[in-house]
């Protein structure tokens, strides 16, 4: 076969499209599968939890507005608050593990002090934390004091509002991603106040598993 007769045969081949993917030291990026959903969300992070707290709360709803210390005698306290509320709120009591009815509470919403209505967490910020006591794992942000406590002997890490300055319970190095914290309250120093109007509201991180610990 002469040159002449050998560049019209290859000619007459079919073109042929190499894929760069199959050449030497290359591999095939893998096609998304037909029918597949797109990858979920990242779930929001605690500065944009913390940022976001007001899309849960209704225009009207009955909260505080200011930070501004509230001050009230004992007497007048006892009349504000029923008795097993001023127990923990006023005398730091702690009240019996799983009695509390925010355990059960899933609803969006905001969770204020029972004292004075200052909005302490979200229901975005709740997890089940199995201690029996409802958890959180941050807090809305400048609302809660903190204090070291040893009245059993150990060092815990007590909070309180930073308004009325009731005692809500304590916080653990236990809890949940993003934050690693376990706010363990006592479910009387709360009142939870549900959205009721539509709207978009962050979502919670995924419940983790239960946890042990107090509050």
């Amino acid at each position: 076969m002469n040159r002449r007769t050998l560049l019209q045969s290859l000619a007459a081949l079919p073109l042929v499209s190499v894929s760069l993917s199959l050449l030497p030291g290359r591999r095939a990026a893998a096609a998304p599968a037909a029918g597949q959903p797109p990858a979920p969300a990242s779930p929001p992070t605690e500065k944009e939890l913390q940022n976001s707290w007001k899309s849960l709360l209704d225009a009207d709803a009955d909260v505080a507005t200011t930070t501004e210390p509230l001050k009230l005698t004992p007497a007048e306290w006892k009349r504000r608050l029923t008795p097993e509320a001023y127990h923990v709120l006023r005398e730091e009591g702690t009240e019996r593990a799983g009695t509390s009815l925010l355990l059960e509470e899933h609803r969006a919403g905001v969770f204020v002090c029972a004292g004075c209505s200052l909005p302490l967490f979200t229901s975005a910020m709740k997890f089940d934390s199995g201690t029996g006591w409802p958890s959180f794992f941050t807090s809305i942000a400048g609302v809660l004091g903190m204090t070291r406590d040893l009245q059993l002997g150990v060092p815990r890490t007590e909070y309180h509002c930073i308004r009325c300055g009731g005692h809500h319970g304590h916080v653990f190095e236990d809890g949940p991603k993003p934050t690693g914290l376990r706010y363990c309250n006592n479910g009387v120093a709360l009142r939870f106040i549900p959205k009721l109007s539509s709207g978009s509201a962050p979502k919670a991180p995924p419940r983790p598993g239960k946890l042990p610990g107090k509050s």
